[in-house]
């Protein structure tokens, strides 16, 4: 079942232009200029019901819009959207308790008032029954560490404190629809991996559909399977994570040792070389040439170890948002059956050459 639809979906700004200093002003003020910025620029895409949905892009993509679009928080320029079969910007009440929306840089939170009192707050708005809102409520306290949190005025905790008190809030009624712009931000390492097994657990308990936005490739790494990419307010890119590893790196990361210093004049002939320490090197190999490059490595440097593997997933990711052209399509190919092929057939070499 589809949960969220968009058909050519556009949203423009119109921003008004003031030239600098008082003749500037006063210019402005009597020959209005005015800029259209295209936040969004046609995009449609389908979401079922129950999926976890990474949505990237460059500062000033249009993240963020989209996810006001989807909350109705904005209108649309042109276009049509649905979300369980609702139009978000009529704002309708059972809409409304259908859906919630989590920003790191916004709050729903009452900034004088412990956060208890906002989940108080939010039973009676969305009308939940006092057994289940307490069972609710002490499940997500437990489960964020909130405990000792929960009676602090909001304006005294941490940024990481607070975005785990929001979490808790949006989650009390249990929407059906989730929208998360940068859920881990302000978070150290151990509360960003809670959390990223908490959202999933949730997704999967109760079906419901969660599109995240986020810098922290490590959320959307372990978190989603599908990825939308956006630049310049337009959708480039649809479809699997795995599928973007294939499509923007041609190359793969060699890391290798040897037993003697590995001169970096030498290194070079064989790939594009990432970082060298002594012994230990990592290069980029093209990803047809991986088989034949081993061949050579083992030839001219006395290798006792070598892996091969993707390349971080932050740097795909950043070399995407450096690269992408104004307009792009994305073609599957039968890539990854060969891709497979030289990789067994180099593993089994590599095998051979390093057994005792």
């Amino acid at each position: 079942m589809i949960a969220i639809q968009t058909e050519n979906l556009s949203k423009q700004f119109k921003i008004s232009l003031k030239k600098p200093g008082l003749k500037g002003a006063i210019h402005s003020f009597f020959n209005k200029e005015y800029k259209i910025v295209h936040a969004l620029k046609n995009i449609s895409f389908q979401i079922n019901r129950g999926e976890l949905v990474g949505f990237l892009g460059p500062n000033g993509a249009g993240k963020t819009t989209t996810l006001k679009l989807l909350s109705g928080l904005l209108y649309p320029t042109s276009g049509k959207m649905t979300i369980l079969g609702y139009v978000p910007f009529k704002r309708e009440e059972l809409f409304l308790k259908k859906f919630s929306m989590v920003m790191g840089q916004r709050t729903q939170l009452w900034w004088d008032l412990p956060a208890r009192e906002t989940f108080a707050l939010n039973q009676k708005i969305y009308e939940i029954p006092e057994i289940v809102f307490k069972k609710r409520k002490e499940e997500l306290i437990e489960i964020l560490e909130l405990k000792e949190l929960v009676d602090v005025p909001v304006k005294k905790l941490s940024l990481g404190e607070r975005m785990k008190a929001e979490l808790a809030c949006a989650l009390l009624h249990e929407p059906e629809i989730l929208l998360l712009d940068e859920p881990t931000l302000g978070l150290d390492l151990l509360m960003q991996k809670k959390l990223r097994h908490f959202i999933l657990e949730y997704n999967k308990r109760t079906e419901s559909t969660i599109v995240l936005t986020s810098h922290n490739m490590s959320d959307v790494e372990e978190l989603c399977k599908r990825v939308m990419i956006v630049n310049e307010g337009q959708l480039l890119y649809d479809g699997e994570l795995e599928k973007i590893v294939e499509h923007y790196t041609p190359e793969k990361l060699v890391t290798l040792s040897s037993s003697k210093t590995i001169e970096p004049e030498l290194l070079k002939k064989f790939g594009r070389m990432v970082s060298i320490n002594g012994t230990t090197a990592k290069i980029e190999v093209a990803r047809k040439e991986v088989a034949s490059t081993i061949q050579k490595l083992f030839n001219a440097i006395p290798l006792i170890d070598l892996s091969i593997e993707e390349l971080p997933i932050e740097e795909i990711i950043r070399r995407v948002f450096s690269k992408i052209p104004s307009q792009l399509v994305i073609q599957e190919t039968n890539m990854e059956e060969s891709l497979n092929k030289e990789e067994t057939e180099t593993k089994k070499n590599l095998g051979e050459r390093l057994s005792p």
